[in-house]
């Protein structure tokens, strides 16, 4: 049996894959921040009463000897790591000329070192396994494309698309796979907030900001976590074992690329 974990997992995206990876079979282990014990504890049972192992750790993804404990904490006590799925990220709605320095730093430092962690420790520990693995990031649309009001978290998302080409490149001798899922407006708090946001911007009221948005979908509608679990789903298991460094949108046809 493989062994899945996914940062962020206290709710939203992450929450959505932990339970979707436990129903596939997978043994978990999710993590997020201390303050985000009870919400994580909430997916742990969610993810057990699927019949697999799983454990909860805390930590933080910008921290590297924090990420190194979550991997071998994972590695300790389930066994092994076989898929890393760095879910852990922030946004941020807010004009490049007022974003201050240390602004972009942090939502840098979460989306960008983060995953650099998540990925470069989950491979150290695939490649002592020596049995490959699957290492899964969090991109978005916002990866793609650049927005507007948003121009900081899309330059984060750009990096992960980066990252994610040099490590598949780098590690496929190791076995080991590398891809990025890339959503689009899902219905999660973080989406709730750029709402609020971009609302306070445009002085437009609650949801409009989202519903202008979300006119853009092709299939009509805003996406949920499940729908980007499914192909997280994909990503973890072994029909996608010949496919690596590619970042993907699950956006519901908002952008053609």
């Amino acid at each position: 049996m493989t062994v899945a974990h996914i940062t962020g997992a206290a709710r939203g995206i992450g929450r959505a894959i932990a339970l979707r990876l436990a129903k596939d079979g997978h043994d978990i282990a999710v993590s997020d921040l201390p303050a985000m014990s009870e919400d994580l504890e909430s997916t742990r049972r969610a993810a057990e009463a699927h019949g697999v192992r799983a454990v909860a750790l805390t930590g933080d993804v910008t921290d590297q000897h924090s990420v190194r404990r979550l991997v071998t904490g994972t590695a300790e006590q389930l066994g092994s790591l076989d898929v890393m799925v760095a879910n852990a990220g922030v946004a941020q709605t807010k004009a490049l000329l007022e974003v201050t320095p240390e602004e972009y730093d942090r939502v840098h430092a979460v989306n960008g070192r983060g995953a650099f962690l998540c990925y470069t420790e989950a491979a150290r520990q695939m490649i002592t396994q020596g049995n490959g693995g699957k290492i899964i990031g969090a991109s978005s649309i916002a990866g793609h494309k650049g927005f507007p009001l948003l121009g900081i978290y899309s330059s984060s998302k750009f990096g992960v698309r980066a990252l994610t080409q040099a490590a598949a490149q780098e590690w496929a001798e190791h076995g080991i796979t590398v891809n990025a899922y890339c959503p689009g407006i899902v219905d999660t708090q973080m989406w709730v907030e750029v709402d609020r946001d971009l609302g306070a911007i445009n002085k437009v009221g609650k949801g409009e900001s989202m519903k202008a948005m979300a006119a853009g979908i092709t299939l009509g509608r805003v996406s949920t976590g499940e729908d980007v679990a499914a192909f997280v789903s994909f990503l973890a298991g072994a029909d996608s074992d010949y496919m690596t460094g590619q970042s993907v949108l699950i956006d519901g046809g908002m952008l053609f690329v």
